[in-house]
């Protein structure tokens, strides 16, 4: 699909770029140990905990991707008032990130905690609040978009539906004449009409239009496309590898995972690696099979994880 000159060529280009997210922040908690023995009060293996590790998750984890690749990038979202919207602040600065986050103290930092042994996640907890913001709070998050706009190439809403993405902020971010780019939370479908281009799942291509599972994967995209009002679309499909669709036809680009370990934040790569790929000069094939060889990269990772550029041109053969 790429070749690796031309890939190279284009790659070279990510440090030149500039791109702001916008969405959902996460922190993501991880306390790693070891299991020998079942609990006496409950079937549930014990964990003693050897360490604890924090790494930018969720829109957060988009904006260190890109960081990673070597873009310039901006980071809009919200935080709580609390000790872990400090630490997660701290983590975006340190890997060259530039927050320009906004504060709410009635809202708590969303924590996601996973508790991981022998190589597996065993649970995941989940602190956070799921409430839209209140006008004022979007009101003071679109202005601070505003100071940076001319200085951006590429807009990214990475939205986990915890209530950053408002139809409000849409309008706005629509309006700056930069191309849009969505990873899709299905409830908000309606608010992405006439953006750039989306990125779904299998499972969020089709609840986004509430299409039965006997109808094609092909059909649903077409829904979309049509509903949205976009020319292209590209639907991630977990081992099948990812179908891009543009006006007169579908393209499937098979997938090049060796081993998946875990696919948490493959989605976040695919479009931090797409969208980067697409204002470097790409074609919607050549972004789109760059993507899908970081996913390949990212779900032999355990975790969160940011590849960089020279890992991204390493990994194409």
């Amino acid at each position: 699909m790429i070749g690796k000159e031309r890939a190279k060529k284009i790659i070279k280009e990510f440090e030149d770029k500039a791109v702001l997210v916008v969405g959902d922040l996460i922190l993501d908690r991880y306390l790693w140990g070891e299991v020998e023995r079942i609990s006496p009060e409950a079937p549930v293996p014990v964990v003693e905990v050897k360490k604890e590790t924090f790494n930018p998750g969720g829109a957060s984890n988009v904006a260190w991707n890109i960081s990673s690749l070597g873009a310039k990038t901006y980071m809009a979202g919200v935080i709580g008032t609390d000790q872990n919207g400090e630490i997660l602040e701290s983590l975006l600065i340190g890997k060259d990130i530039i927050p320009i986050n906004i504060k709410d103290q009635k809202r708590p930092t969303t924590e996601k905690t996973r508790i991981i042994a022998v190589s597996q996640q065993l649970l995941r907890i989940d602190r956070e609040s799921k409430e839209k913001l209140s006008e004022e709070t979007t009101d003071k998050l679109i202005n601070q978009i505003k100071s940076i706009t001319d200085k951006i190439d590429a807009v990214i809403v990475s939205d986990y539906g915890k209530g950053v993405i408002t139809p409000k902020l849409m309008e706005y971010l629509k309006s700056t004449g930069k191309p849009v780019f969505v990873d899709p939370k299905p409830s908000n479908f309606s608010l992405y009409t006439g953006i750039t281009t989306m990125t779904p799942n299998r499972k969020e291509a089709y609840e986004c239009v509430k299409a039965d599972k006997g109808i094609s994967v092909e059909q649903v995209g077409r829904m979309i496309m049509e509903k949205l009002s976009i020319d292209t679309l590209l639907i991630t499909l977990g081992s099948e590898g990812m179908a891009l669709f543009n006006k007169n036809e579908v393209k499937k680009i098979p997938a090049r995972a060796r081993k998946v370990y875990d696919v948490t934040g493959a989605g976040d790569t695919v479009i931090s690696v797409l969208t980067l790929a697409k204002i470097s000069g790409a074609s919607w094939e050549e972004a789109a099979s760059l993507a899908n060889y970081a996913a390949g990269y990212v779900v032999g990772e355990i975790g969160t994880a940011a590849l960089d550029r020279e890992t991204l041109l390493n990994i194409i053969p």
